[in-house]
């Protein structure tokens, strides 16, 4: 017998059925299926949660990759925001969402300690939504924790439906996922409805489906960790035109489902071959040629 594949739009009608939030939902939901106790739960999304943030401080420290590809650009984008020149065009929330993001993805590349989310190359979007929300908002670590629940459901719809593998279906399903994982919660933190949340998620999967998995010389740092920082910003976005009552006509599973037919029919060379994209450009095959003949 088929098992029906995870519905986020059906958990969004039974968490409104029921008049719960996403979080509180899906928060007994899980506890049900890890057999656990909320609070436990809870307790281990907090223990993330201080992962998180020591490799955001890591990532500050301006540490370089083993390659010496990538490495120092969240402290650089950091420390020239704080300068009275700066022209601040997207505004200190999106600023530090970038910032945490690319902070997160320059510790992943640095072998430092991350929590997949949901993987090491796409480890910076979550982190840097959650924590941008934090700093402006106030946000306590409960409340994060919460979200990474809500963020973990979405994952879990995710995986089940499409997939979260670059080698499967291209960056949208790394970046693309985390993003959508990021403004479902940033939604859910924020007070948003269970339909607002799976519209975030909607909106999220159009604006990157197609994104491609080009990593130079097959290293997940260039363009993965710029990468990041831009699907943080699409996470913020997605999350504030939900807030603001603007719906998606497609619903959640559907552009889930959109993203899985796209992902099938990628070549290989753009599912994490490092054949296509960035990757074959003049420039990246010259310094990959270089690189590996040290190797």
């Amino acid at each position: 017998m088929k098992k029906d594949k995870l519905s986020l739009n059906g958990w969004i009608a039974e968490a409104e059925a029921q008049g719960k939030s996403m979080q509180e939902f899906l928060l007994e939901y899980n506890s049900k299926e890890l057999e656990c106790s909320e609070e436990e739960l809870l307790s281990k999304m907090e223990a993330m949660l201080v992962v998180i943030e020591d490799s955001i401080k890591f990532g500050l420290t301006g540490v370089r990759s083993h390659s010496g590809l990538t490495g120092g650009d969240a402290k650089r984008l950091l420390e020239a925001s704080e300068q009275k020149q700066f022209n601040n065009i997207l505004g200190d929330k999106a600023k530090d969402a970038m910032v945490y993001a690319m902070a997160v993805s320059e510790a992943n590349a640095a072998m430092g300690r991350i929590v997949a989310a949901p993987t090491a190359g796409a480890s910076g979007v979550l982190p840097g939504v959650f924590f941008a929300l934090k700093k402006h908002y106030g946000l306590s670590s409960k409340v994060l924790a919460e979200g990474l629940v809500v963020a973990g459901g979405i994952g879990l719809v995710i995986a089940d439906r499409a997939s979260l593998a670059g080698a499967t279906g291209g960056c949208q399903a790394e970046c693309g996922s985390a993003a959508a994982m990021a403004a479902g919660a940033a939604v859910s933190m924020l007070g948003g409805t269970p339909a607002q949340v799976g519209h975030a998620v909607s909106i999220v999967f159009k604006n990157v489906l197609g994104l491609v998995c080009d990593p130079v010389a097959g290293l997940v740092e260039v363009p993965c960790i710029k990468r990041n920082g831009a699907c943080a910003l699409q996470a913020l976005a997605a999350a504030e035109l939900a807030l603001a009552g603007i719906s998606s006509f497609i619903p959640a599973d559907e552009a889930i489902d959109a993203m899985k037919s796209v992902g099938d029919l990628l070549p290989c060379a753009l599912k994490e071959t490092a054949g296509g994209g960035m990757a074959s450009s003049p420039t990246a095959l010259a310094w990959a040629k270089k690189y590996f003949a040290k190797e």
